[in-house]
């Protein structure tokens, strides 16, 4: 049977979405704005707005902010563009309709390439239309009252919004309003005390509208004068007699801003994006990869004080203030939206930085001492990456080697071969010994150290560099005559077969300095592949016995070297007494592991208290 068309019978209706007005605050407040503070800034932002409406009207007029906060109320007042009935009843009743957008404003698009980003930029600070509700964080009613500039015949209006989504219009006669501008005034709830207390809004304004272009005021109802909120533009805005001066200036607004003296300041200009303000060297190091917060302005309002993303990860040894016309907030206006133009920036900034350094290599050794001294680790996660920095500061970085503390390119005067440790742990195995040998080592266990020391040779070709291993070592080990030899061969056979459950050869050589009694000579590879083989054998049948067999190399066991140099090695591989040859063998192994500082392993410390007290046993026997 053919199916009826019943479109006739069930036509579809247009309904409008009802908004629950309480519901979309406790959002707001709950997920949108990070704290209720952010009202102040809302209405600062909307009044920094109708100033920018209010010159394209009248380019020349002499227009402001003023604020007032007596306790009882929170009221801000502005020379702005203003609104008229028609205005009111489309911008202040409708949920997310921007005023911004209504007058043709364009919204910030993702911009390709620096050439557009001027052209797309908007004049407004606000663009999502909610920024009034915000209000209703830390009041039930909202009292607006304006005169349009543009319609300077229309009456005056008052609008009053209640938080249950209720509102009020009507037109007053033009003396209730005699000078076009806005008026909002908050009377605030009893709980919302903390945020609208005269000296926490003064303090909320300066926080956030500081770097603000027009002038803003606050009186706090005493009677007194109008304290002036801006009261002076940006350093990097203001002009000063000399650059020495000007350096001072900035520093000095770093020090108030983040709290610490810093080590240089970087001055920041992009014009393409209207951006202006200076990164902070920070006068002490910090652990790699933590990130500072940033402090970004837009057009003056503050947007946050933790802006990760405004820099690259590699850039943590500064903190920035900078304030931009072209970047795009979020819509709690609380940080920074990611497009291309951020990319762009991040990228300008970036190279800003890049050219710091090579100003401070080229010109100012000093400056550039301080900087590496406190931030190489920062320096050397950049050169990992970048060939340029690496290029210009791999040879100044600093390195632990066998001479010390000091630089590669110092390093390199003296080591045409320079060898490299694949961990902190090797590195303090082999130091004394190989320093004492005349081999050149670098501690290569540090983060990015020992791959910087591998790209030594694209900078200086005459060097060659090679990983230290065991072999290379022992190679540099001179060894003991062949009548030497024969004498110690039955205590080094006693020695082997104590310390046969360590994987550990035995060997005497001779070698400086004659003070270190024994060398053990292990690396971390070598360990792991030992614990491989033995779990091996011990699972030997089962699934996971033939996934560590098929895995199995030769293990390659560690060596304890004994110096034949030393008076203690002498006396000991002359010992005839099995017990005892066994026990100096323990305790010679037990002080190289120590001496090496890696973990011990249990048996390892067992051993090693095993050893002492038969030696303290065997002393004291022999005393009596």
């Amino acid at each position: 049977m053919p199916l009826r068309d019943t479109s006739a019978d069930h036509a579809a209706t247009d309904r409008t979405f009802q908004v629950d007005l309480r519901g979309l605050v406790d959002l707001l407040s709950h997920h949108l704005y990070s704290s209720p503070r952010v009202y102040l800034r809302e209405l600062l932002q909307n009044a920094v707005d109708a100033l920018t409406a209010r010159h394209a009207v009248e380019p020349h007029g002499d227009f402001g902010i003023r604020l007032y906060a007596d306790g009882k109320v929170v009221r801000v007042e502005d020379d702005g563009v203003g609104l008229t009935e028609a205005d009111v009843h489309t911008f202040l009743a409708t949920i997310g309709r921007s005023s911004k957008r209504a007058m043709g404003v364009p919204p910030a698009e993702p911009i390709r390439g620096w050439g557009r980003i001027a052209e797309q930029r908007a004049d407004f600070i606000g663009q999502f239309g909610i920024g009034l509700l915000s209000c209703f964080l830390v009041a039930d009613e909202i009292h607006v009252l304006s005169r349009s500039a543009r319609t300077p015949d229309a009456p005056a209006v008052e609008w009053r919004g209640r938080g249950d989504g209720s509102y009020t219009v009507r037109t007053l006669p033009a003396s209730d309003r005699p000078r076009p501008g806005t008026t909002v005034t908050l009377t605030p709830r009893s709980d919302a005390g903390e945020w609208t207390r005269p000296q926490q809004v003064h303090a909320l304004a300066r926080h956030f509208g500081s770097l603000l272009r027009h002038p803003v005021t606050f009186d706090d109802g005493s009677g007194g004068a109008a304290a002036p909120v801006n009261p002076e533009p940006a350093p990097w805005a203001r002009s000063f007699p000399t650059p020495g001066a000007r350096s001072r200036a900035l520093a000095a607004y770093g020090e108030e801003v983040f709290g610490f003296t810093p080590l240089d300041t970087i001055e920041l200009d992009l014009p393409a994006v209207g951006l202006k303000g200076i990164a902070c060297v920070l006068p002490e190091a910090v652990p790699a990869g933590r990130r500072h917060g940033h402090r970004v302005h837009v057009k003056g309002m503050l947007l946050s004080e933790q802006a990760e993303e405004i820099l690259p990860e590699w850039a943590f040894f500064v903190r920035c203030v900078v304030d931009a016309e072209s970047l795009r907030p979020t819509a709690s206006r609380e940080s920074l939206y990611e497009d291309a133009t951020l990319a762009a920036v991040r990228d300008a900034l970036a190279e800003r930085l890049r050219e710091w350094i090579a100003r401070a290599a080229a010109s100012d050794p000093d400056l550039l001492g301080r900087f590496l001294q406190t931030h190489h680790l920062a320096v050397k996660s950049l050169a990992v990456h970048d060939d340029e920095i690496l290029r210009m500061l791999l040879p100044w970085l600093p390195f632990e080697t066998t001479d010390g503390h000091t630089t590669l390119d110092e390093f390199a005067r003296t080591h045409r071969t320079v060898l490299v440790t694949s961990s902190v742990e090797e590195f303090r195995q082999v130091a004394a010994i190989a320093s004492a040998a005349g081999l050149g080592v670098v501690n290569g266990g540090y983060t990015y150290d020992r791959e910087l020391v591998h790209r030594m040779p694209e900078i200086r070709p005459e060097v060659s560099v090679a990983d230290l291993d065991p072999a290379t070592l022992t190679a540099h080990l001179d060894p003991v005559d062949r009548e030497t030899e024969l004498a110690a061969a039955p205590y080094l056979a006693q020695a082997r077969d104590a310390l046969a459950v360590f994987d550990c050869d035995v060997a005497l050589r001779t070698f400086q300095p004659a003070s270190a009694p024994a060398l053990l000579v292990d690396s971390r590879e070598a360990r792991h592949e030992r614990t491989r083989s033995r779990l091996a054998r011990e699972q030997e049948g089962g699934l996971w016995g033939d996934i560590l067999g098929a895995l199995r190399q030769e293990a390659p066991r560690a060596q304890l070297i004994l110096n034949q140099l030393n008076p203690l090695v002498r006396t000991a591989v002359a010992i005839d007494e099995p017990e005892l040859a066994r026990t100096s063998a323990e305790a010679l192994y037990g002080q190289a592991v120590m001496l090496s500082r890696r973990p011990l392993r249990p048996a390892e410390s067992s051993l090693i208290n095993r050893s002492f007290l038969d030696l303290l046993a065997h002393a004291l026997r022999k005393d009596s």
